[in-house]
């Protein structure tokens, strides 16, 4: 059963910050979005804010003013991912006027509400709880890597980035939905905090895994799944990237998740490393990703593109640009969905199914 929830995105709602919120407000099994809350979008239609699409879900300035219009929800979810982690200090009435009118608090942040003495104090009084949903879990509940992902017969896939913030869980949603659209059975595996919110059944997250275990989490999901569903295709969410320079990511995926391929998300319009422009950090042609994830013994099967600060047919160009330049199939999932890359997907489906019974 969804929870009836208002998502807080501090004004950052059209932005790569509020991607928890976006995440959020293309589809969640574990939350019921009834409103955004943003002191600069409000008025709006959140779907057509985010991608031109009404989705009936309205922004309101403040938690005051959606309570103010007779609503009434059981979660206020903290929507964004600012640098640093911290909750902003705008953000914080709204949470307190939230919890004062009996909603329990779900945040993703890297530093924990349940640490703010004012926060604390006022859940108590008032009976509701904060869900810190990055607070790492104990040792005792981790797995350590084992083996048993060779095992696994079914069809893997990753959907990696040359940077963070590209929309990797979207395209990675999209591909799992595409396939369960051909009557497959197809299910993510989440490796971050919206994916949970989302409320996706198998993953962990990643960035609040000790070291040691983030292999064995990996593995434990797929292993899980796979015996759970006997699923055609399991979709591994990417993170980062693999030479994004404050917090390189990905071999996890390609080696410990032993997957079947990649999918391989690109911005053509980005230069730097996210948030690293004063380095002068660039990212590296995507034919060197491509090139580095082949020396770990993968194979990119198709590229899906970001098109943020491009035109429609600035992006249509790239696409063209890119599939013939290397030679597989190029998409635009939130322009134009993912069935471009769906080919190869569907002959490695076949590949592994057809290994299946021997």
């Amino acid at each position: 059963m969804q929870l009836k929830s208002i998502v807080l995105s501090n004004g950052s709602f059209d932005t790569k910050s509020a991607k928890t919120a976006h995440g959020l407000i293309r589809g969640s099994v574990r939350y019921d979005i009834l409103a955004v809350i943003d002191p600069v979008f409000f008025g709006q239609d959140a779907g057509k804010v985010l991608d031109g699409r009404e989705r009936g879900i309205p922004i309101y300035k403040t938690v005051k003013d959606f309570i103010a219009a007779g609503g009434k929800a059981e979660n206020c979810v903290v929507g964004v991912a600012p640098k640093g982690g911290q909750l902003p200090k705008s953000m914080e009435e709204d949470v307190v006027t939230a919890m004062e009118n009996g909603m329990d608090v779900v945040s993703g942040l890297h530093s924990f509400l349940n640490d703010n003495e004012r926060l604390v104090a006022i859940a108590r009084e008032k009976g509701v709880t904060i869900h810190d949903i990055r607070q790492p879990r104990e040792r005792k509940y981790l797995k350590f890597w084992t083996g048993d992902v060779y095992k696994i017969k079914s069809a893997k896939i990753a959907v990696m980035g040359t940077d963070c913030g590209l929309g990797k869980r979207t395209t990675s949603k999209f591909i799992v939905e595409a396939i369960r659209k051909e009557g497959m059975i197809s299910e993510m595996i989440y490796t971050g905090q919206t994916g949970w919110m989302q409320g996706w059944k198998y993953g962990f997250i990643l960035d609040s895994t000790y070291n040691d275990y983030v292999s064995g989490e990996l593995e434990n999901a797929l292993v899980t799944c796979d015996r759970d569903l006997n699923p055609d295709l399991m979709v591994i969410e990417g993170q980062a990237a693999l030479r994004n320079i404050s917090g390189p990511c990905g071999s996890e995926f390609l080696l410990s998740g032993d997957v079947d391929g990649v999918v391989l998300q690109h911005a053509p319009a980005r230069v730097h490393y996210d948030g690293f422009e004063y380095l002068d950090a660039k990212i590296p042609p995507i034919t060197e990703d491509i090139a580095l994830i082949k020396m770990y013994g993968k194979e990119v099967i198709g590229v899906t593109l970001n098109t943020r600060g491009l035109t429609i047919d600035q992006a249509l160009r790239h696409k063209e640009e890119y599939e013939q330049k290397l030679g597989i199939p190029v998409a635009l999932p939130v322009e134009r969905g993912v069935d471009d890359i769906l080919g190869p997907i569907r002959e490695l489906i076949k590949r592994k199914n057809a290994n299946k019974g021997n």
